[in-house]
């Protein structure tokens, strides 16, 4: 398979599968919407195309298009032709592939033409990956939608080795996060690990070229794509514990933009959202730079409250320290879970823990 046949325009296999899922869990909360009091656009909005901006990868794409179709499924009138356009903004994240993230200016470089373009009222919405988000948003933007979240897990694959476990001492795995870097690492100091960029596919055409022994990847955004059968084995939270935010869609708008607000307000799954504001409020208590290895997840318990573990190590996975918090599912709690367990840690690693 090759990145050409999977970079095809999105509308084919690439989407359907998680629009069947997403759509599962927001009809019923759409529906109660709609019968309690039925949205309309304002004049502004329903005279004129709502622009949809997003980075032009497969699997961005395949977040817009789901977007665009659950808005179409939530608001008839969005179904109408040209009420919807989806606009593809190239981000220096996306130019620049030579490089460690961390060594051009971090995640924010995924982020910031959507937001220059929003502010500037060439796109209406900008659709992200939540984990690439800065936790401060430039001045005149909100964030008030995050879709139900997919599965925050990494996948193995190889296509000699079944799991970690058993790569022998000096394989090679390819990944350019600094997270997943440092947890392997510090589980296997055995294995060698290179700097592996590109989108999904690019990854994938990689390994099968022989670059690397084996990669891991978000097991979210492979099954975004349709190609969850391409991971050879999924890692289990306690051998690898995600990014923030990770398999989390975020949608922003103007600020004050009501129209649009309330389009976004009726689509957000507020389980999500919660979970973001924890795992966001974390990353910003550590005041961590892009060189920082960190790891955070928030989840409901059976019984309806919020756990929280979050992790920061050094670049070699020689320091790795770990906490955890539970307690109600509020935002106010949520907020105060992530900011309480980013201040420990940051008080247990030291204050030079952090100068890479």
């Amino acid at each position: 398979m090759t990145a050409g046949v999977l970079a095809q325009p999105l509308g084919i296999r690439d989407v359907r599968v998680s629009q069947r899922q997403l759509w599962s869990q927001t009809r019923p909360r759409l529906e109660r919407r709609s019968r309690a009091a039925p949205v309309r656009a304002s004049a502004s909005v329903g005279t004129k195309t709502l622009k949809v901006g997003t980075r032009g990868s497969p699997l961005a794409l395949a977040q817009a298009y789901l977007t665009r179709d659950l808005l179409k499924a939530a608001f008839p009138h969005l179904q109408e032709d040209g009420a919807l356009e989806v606009v593809i903004i190239k981000t220096t994240g996306d130019k620049v592939l030579n490089q460690p993230l961390a060594d051009i200016g971090g995640k924010g470089l995924f982020t910031k033409e959507i937001d220059d373009a929003l502010l500037e009222g060439r796109i209406d919405i900008g659709v992200h990956s939540m984990k690439d988000v800065p936790t401060y948003l430039p001045e005149g933007t909100v964030l008030p939608c995050n879709l139900p979240r997919e599965d925050p897990r990494d996948v193995f694959i190889s296509a000699r080795y079944s799991s970690l476990a058993e790569l022998p001492e000096g394989a090679v795995v390819g990944s350019a996060s600094l997270r997943r870097q440092a947890q392997l690492l510090h589980t296997y100091p055995h294995l060698r690990v290179v700097n592996f960029r590109g989108n999904v596919q690019t990854r994938l055409r990689k390994l099968q070229e022989g670059a690397c022994d084996a990669t891991l990847l978000a097991l979210a955004g492979l099954k975004r794509l349709g190609l969850e059968d391409k991971a050879t084995s999924i890692l289990g939270l306690e051998d690898m514990l995600p990014a923030v935010s990770q398999g989390a869609i975020g949608i922003a708008c103007r600020e004050g933009d009501e129209p649009v607000l309330e389009y976004l307000r009726t689509l957000s799954h507020e389980d999500t959202r919660l979970a973001v504001v924890c795992e966001r409020a974390f990353l910003a208590a550590l005041d961590g730079s892009c060189r920082t290895p960190i790891a955070g997840l928030a989840q409901k318990t059976a019984d309806g409250r919020l756990s929280f573990r979050g992790l920061v190590a050094d670049t070699e996975g020689k320091q790795l320290f770990q906490t955890t918090r539970e307690g109600p599912a509020t935002e106010e709690d949520a907020v105060a879970m992530g900011k309480d367990a980013g201040a420990q840690l940051k008080r247990e690693a030291g204050a030079d823990f952090f100068n890479w």
